[in-house]
């Protein structure tokens, strides 16, 4: 509420200390000082464990929607269970491949998902209890464009091992899957692209967006790990020209989810390829499970996460579109040394579980742009090198991405 914004504070317990300070104040308890406002707490920020007992409703604090946590409504509490993910250690439903949905959201069954509610929270309590500080607050709000890509395939027919191309070679004559039979002659004839290289767009996207992200796959390949072989030296020189120009992070396969020895390998193999200490990732299927994930990742000397959203819908997992540090409910402590990055929209997200038109996606993304725009925060975006190619089914959505980048700017 204060540092990430910028804001000076100081907290106290001290009764005398606190009645003879002269600036503005406020009493976040249920004693009160003569002329200074009162908060009134729940009592989760007095906690030091987490209970999974705990009871939310939706209230209303002078006002504005808010959180009801064990029958008291109550804006810094409300702050604290969205931005610290508290529902998510307790998880009542995960998906097929373990995940926390948004539709499970305290945000999305509440209407909240889509705005920055954590932000309109802290906007409401400066309002509210020190007014004086609202301009500082809004002066030091801004917009910043974070572009990222995930390299789940890098290519869709070359540099595959053999083994690999005669399987599916195999598999589309079985399926007469003619099209792709073709496709594949083309380009390992080298008369056709490949259909999934977007890269010389990538590279135009860094050279505009210096602070653009590019995630890569170096698993084994596996039933949900299917890119092309990290040994291959071409592919090695591909990661290595791009992390020149901008910024390669890991992108831990869905196998290293089950295995430290195989993320253990995985980050190995990005530092040997990119020869410096790789320090970022996002998690492939975006699987995360907290705290464990950002341990592990901690525990490989990684210092900031791009994986904060959901596959299913589009908006603020954290409520923020801020830059934050990870906080464990069951340690009861902050790790300012490993930050969390959140991103607002994935372009999977919009066809394949919003099921938007192009032009539904336009209108998404003019929404989301204005509340970054208007609150501050990172707005980062997560798109495919298969997609931004416009491979198969993403055939015209390629302005949807353009349409992002020209409201950025």
């Amino acid at each position: 509420m204060f540092k990430e914004h910028g804001l000076e504070y100081e907290l106290t317990n001290d009764k005398q200390f606190f009645s003879s300070h002269g600036g503005t104040k406020l009493t976040y308890s249920d004693y009160e000082f003569e002329g200074v406002p009162t908060l009134n707490p729940s009592g989760l920020l007095f906690e030091e464990r987490f209970r999974p007992d705990i009871r939310v409703e939706k209230g209303i604090w002078n006002g504005a929607e808010c959180l009801k946590i064990d029958s008291v409504t109550d804006p810094m509490a409300s702050i604290f269970y969205v931005l610290s993910r508290y529902e998510e250690y307790n998880p009542k439903f995960l998906d097929d491949h373990g995940r926390f949905t948004a539709r499970e959201s305290i945000q999305s069954k509440f209407d909240w998902l889509h705005v920055q509610i954590v932000e309109h929270w802290i906007e409401a309590f400066f309002t509210v209890y020190a007014p004086n500080y609202l301009d500082r607050l809004i002066t030091r709000r801004k917009m910043t464009a974070i572009p990222s890509f995930d390299i789940d395939n890098t290519f869709a027919y070359k540099w595959k091992e053999g083994w690999r191309t005669w399987l599916s070679v195999g598999k589309d004559f079985v399926r007469n899957n003619k099209n792709r039979i073709k496709e594949r002659r083309l380009v390992q004839s080298g008369e056709m692209n490949d259909p999934f290289d977007s890269f010389d767009e990538i590279r135009e996207v860094i050279k505009h967006f210096p602070d653009t992200r590019v995630f890569w796959h170096l698993g084994d390949f596996a039933k949900y790990d299917t890119n092309i072989s990290w040994h291959d030296t071409r592919h090695q020189q591909l990661i290595q020209e791009i992390n020149q120009l901008g910024h390669v992070g890991l992108h831990p396969s869905y196998a290293s989810n089950y295995s430290d020895e195989k993320l253990l390998n995985e980050v190995d193999r990005i530092r040997v390829i990119t020869k410096e200490p790789v320090k970022e990732s996002r998690q492939h299927f975006l699987k995360l499970n907290l705290p464990k994930t950002y341990h592990r990742m901690m525990e490989q000397e990684f210092e900031r996460d791009f994986t904060m959203g959901y596959a299913d819908d589009y908006g603020f997992r954290a409520g923020t579109a801020y830059e934050h540090s990870f906080f464990d409910l069951l340690t009861n402590q902050v790790y300012p040394e490993y930050r969390i990055v959140p991103f607002c929209y994935m372009d999977g997200t919009l066809l394949e579980y919003k099921k938007l038109t192009i032009f539904q996606s336009m209108e998404v993304i003019d929404e989301l742009v204005d509340e970054v725009s208007r609150f501050g925060g990172v707005f980062c975006f997560i798109w495919h090198n298969e997609t931004l190619a416009e491979a198969g089914k993403w055939k015209g959505w390629k302005q949807v991405f353009d349409h992002t980048l020209e409201r950025l700017k």
